[in-house]
């Protein structure tokens, strides 16, 4: 088994009132030139949990950052204008938190974060602020997943 030290969630960037099933996603995957879908699970709006790649083969969902991570993505992201959102159902996130939590159990101390926050900090004071993100994705603060408020 690789080693694991970081859980890295994202969105599907599709639009909330369309569906983007996880077949779509290898599809599209496929197209980039990926050889499946780069993302490890797939959080379909109804909550279910798919899984995409074994967690011992590397992901191919942040360069940069594949070796050591588990990639979680969400179907959603967009809005109905395909404006970035936070589009998750309670199903969703549910089911995130229970992956994530699952996953932290088997995985302990891994650090888990959004896409975005991967991004470079180009003015260089040692944090991601959202002037800096190369993408949206997540359409939320990751951080919230772990709250006891949740």
């Amino acid at each position: 088994m690789r080693k694991i030290n970081l859980i890295v969630i994202h969105c599907s960037a599709t639009c909330e009132d369309k569906t983007f099933t996880e077949r779509d996603v290898d599809t599209a995957h496929r197209a980039r030139g990926f050889r499946s879908a780069g993302y490890h699970f797939y959080v379909r709006k109804d909550g279910a949990i798919k899984s995409m790649r074994p967690l011992q083969e590397q992901g191919a969902h942040v360069l940069g950052y594949n070796a050591h991570s588990i990639g979680i993505c969400y179907e959603g992201g967009l809005d109905k204008n395909g404006t970035p959102a936070d589009t998750r159902t309670p199903e969703q996130k549910h089911s995130l938190r229970v992956l994530v939590l699952t996953l932290l159990k088997d995985f302990p101390g891994c650090r888990v974060t959004g896409h975005r926050d991967l991004s470079p900090d180009r003015n260089g004071n040692g944090v991601v602020d959202s002037s800096e993100w190369v993408k949206f994705c997540p359409g939320f603060d990751v951080k919230e997943l772990l709250s006891k408020n949740f």
